[in-house]
């Protein structure tokens, strides 16, 4: 899904979900404290059988989105632990692609937590890839019929969009214990 950029954008945010066979991405524009989609979608590798060409089309197509849409920073997902440790290292091998890709355009990368992406976009940090995506469809206004089959296209959405809200974020002596606290405690200030 694909939109157009405008001058009214102050900033433009990249999110990446790494992957080595389907890695997602999404660009969203920033003005002060509201944004906007701009695009998302997927770089599908399944028909490369090679894991180094893989890597070659992850830094390549990174390269191409950012001279595409010129983002003005970079936001990506980390790899989580899990058992199987071949995948983490392929996992994090494509991270590192896309990083590189990134630095090599001179985009500063910020690195999030899977449970960090989620914390701040439902306010539980283990939730699903459903809520997250039905979440950002709801705070981004996002038909239903635009969101994407891959759900890699709205982690790295939700890459961006945890960004935007980490770096928007605005100091208070306030304290929450939850978000459902915040939004007791701020009304008119969330929209769901």
């Amino acid at each position: 899904m694909d939109m157009k950029h405008t001058a009214a954008d102050e900033r433009i945010i990249m999110g990446i979900d790494p992957g080595t066979n389907i890695m997602g991405y999404a660009f969203i524009g920033v003005n002060g404290n509201k944004a906007r989609l701009i695009a998302m979608g997927v770089i599908d590798m399944r028909k490369c059988k090679d894991m180094y060409m893989k890597l070659g089309e992850v830094f390549t197509r990174v390269q191409e989105l950012i001279a595409s849409f010129l983002p003005d920073e970079l936001a990506i997902e980390a790899p989580f632990f899990g058992k199987n440790v071949q995948s983490m290292l392929k996992l994090g091998r494509a991270q590192g692609v896309a990083i590189a890709a990134a630095i090599s355009r001179q985009v500063p990368i910020h690195e999030y937590a899977p449970m960090k992406i989620k914390m701040a976009i439902t306010g539980n940090g283990n939730a699903s890839k459903e809520q997250v995506a039905d979440m950002l469809r709801r705070m981004l206004n996002i038909a239903n019929e635009d969101m994407p089959h891959f759900m890699d296209a709205t982690d790295a959405l939700g890459a961006a969009f945890c960004h935007f809200i980490q770096a928007g974020r605005p100091v208070s002596d306030k304290k929450y214990s939850s978000w459902a606290d915040f939004a007791a405690k701020n009304p008119g200030k969330v929209k769901i």
